[in-house]
């Protein structure tokens, strides 16, 4: 005679035995079982060898994955090193920014110096102004006053730098143009006046110190009869005003004009200067 609780338990462990018989037979019923039961067995060796690759595959993953991390811890310490400096360097970089502009602004760089203008430029444009200005007072005279140099800074071709160019009016025309389109006696014309502004610039701007001397080198052959009297007075008045005017030149017609001389002359045994004044005349 068993005990209640002893007939209980083997009652359920029959119960289970024949659920589990019911899940294999269920299994084995399963067409890609029975398909696989009917070919023909595994190759153990191969799986073997399989799994074996598959384990060493797994510790170099596991061996890159190790190296990996550490190198993003490394990296990620890099990286909070550089933002801290890079915070401790923001006055630095400031003040750099600062030091770069105005370094710019001297020396014409700028992005918003559209002519390029250095700083010294900038100052000489002021000066120009005045110059060409004390300049025409004298092209007035000598190109009966058709002629007016203006100070330009139009842009200059293929980004060279801007800001100190002259241009000439011809007030007969009322047409502003390039100076290089003057001929040759008409850019003498401006250029002497140019040299004579910029030597009534030196004198305001000096406390009325003067330019005493002034000489003019060649030029003269490319004036007209009428051009030539006119620079001629020009230069007579200067003379008269107390300075000393020194022209070099081949034309024959200034001989009758200038008295004092020195007239170079050159032989097969050397040059020669003769020295001629009013009422006397040397040879060296």
């Amino acid at each position: 005679v068993r005990a209640p609780g002893a007939l209980d338990r083997l009652r359920d462990r029959l119960h289970d035995h024949d659920r589990a018989r019911a899940a294999a037979e269920a299994v084995l019923s399963d067409g890609a079982v029975r398909d696989a039961l009917s070919g023909p067995g595994p190759d153990l060796e191969a799986l073997a060898a399989s799994a074996q690759q598959a384990r060493g595959a797994l510790l170099v993953a596991q061996s890159a994955q190790t190296e990996a991390t550490g190198a993003r811890t490394a990296f990620q310490s890099v990286r909070n090193s550089l933002v801290a400096a890079l915070d401790a360097s923001g006055p630095a970089l400031e003040r750099h920014h600062r030091v770069k502009e105005l370094a710019d602004t001297f020396a014409g760089g700028g992005l918003n110096n559209t002519l390029r203008m250095r700083l010294t430029s900038y100052v000489l444009a002021a000066r120009l102004e005045k110059v060409a200005q004390l300049a025409n007072e004298r092209l007035r005279i000598m190109g009966d006053g058709r002629y007016r140099l203006e100070h330009s800074d139009r842009l200059a071709a293929r980004g060279a730098r801007s800001g100190l160019g002259l241009r000439v009016l011809d007030q007969w025309t009322g047409v502003s143009r390039e100076t290089s389109t003057l001929s040759g006696g008409e850019a003498f014309m401006a250029s002497l006046a140019l040299a004579l502004g910029l030597a009534d610039a030196v004198r305001d701007e000096s406390g009325g110190f003067d330019l005493a001397t002034l000489f003019v080198d060649e030029g003269f052959g490319t004036l007209d009869d009428e051009s030539l009297e006119q620079v001629i007075s020009v230069l007579d008045s200067l003379r008269e005003g107390g300075r000393a005017v020194g022209v070099v030149s081949h034309v024959a017609e200034l001989r009758s004009r200038i008295t004092s001389q020195l007239s170079v002359r050159k032989t097969a045994s050397g040059s020669t200067v003769a020295v001629s004044t009013p009422g006397a005349e040397s040879a060296a």
